[in-house]
């Protein structure tokens, strides 16, 4: 099992894992689910053998790291590769000696996956895209 995590100038490969994983499976507007961001965003792409399999989003604000649009096709679930693309993402942040904390929005039924990764729920539940998140947020 020959599996990279890395940072990635692919933004294909990682739209393409998005638009299945939101758009299809999720049923995400196309135009909800890419946005102004992807241009400056960091991507972490996660290969299994060449083929992309993961992906993740760091949009960063002042001393704030924004990870989003964290997916995971399918075939891949269950494997632990979710919580390995957030360390990616952490690491990443960690690495830029301005970025103090590390916040996403969270859909309501994988609170306790973040949680478990050390992100803490803050504020109310939202909508978006039709699906119920909580802000949390991580201390770097």
């Amino acid at each position: 099992m020959n599996l990279l995590i890395e940072r990635s100038d692919d933004l294909d490969a990682c739209l393409a894992i998005r638009f299945t994983v939101f758009v299809e499976e999720q049923s995400v507007p196309i135009e909800e689910e890419r946005d102004h961001y992807d241009q400056n965003a960091i991507h972490i792409l996660a290969t299994q053998q060449g083929t992309p399999v993961g992906t993740a989003r760091i949009v960063v604000a002042d001393d704030i790291g924004k990870i989003g649009r964290v997916a995971v096709l399918a075939s891949h679930r269950g494997t632990g590769l979710g919580a390995k693309l957030i360390h990616a993402c952490l690491a990443e942040l960690r690495a830029q000696s301005d970025v103090t904390k590390a916040k996403l929005g969270s859909q309501t039924h994988a609170l306790g996956f973040y949680e478990k990764l050390g992100f803490v729920a803050q504020g109310p539940e939202f909508d978006d895209a039709g699906i119920p998140h909580r802000m949390m947020s991580l201390s770097l």
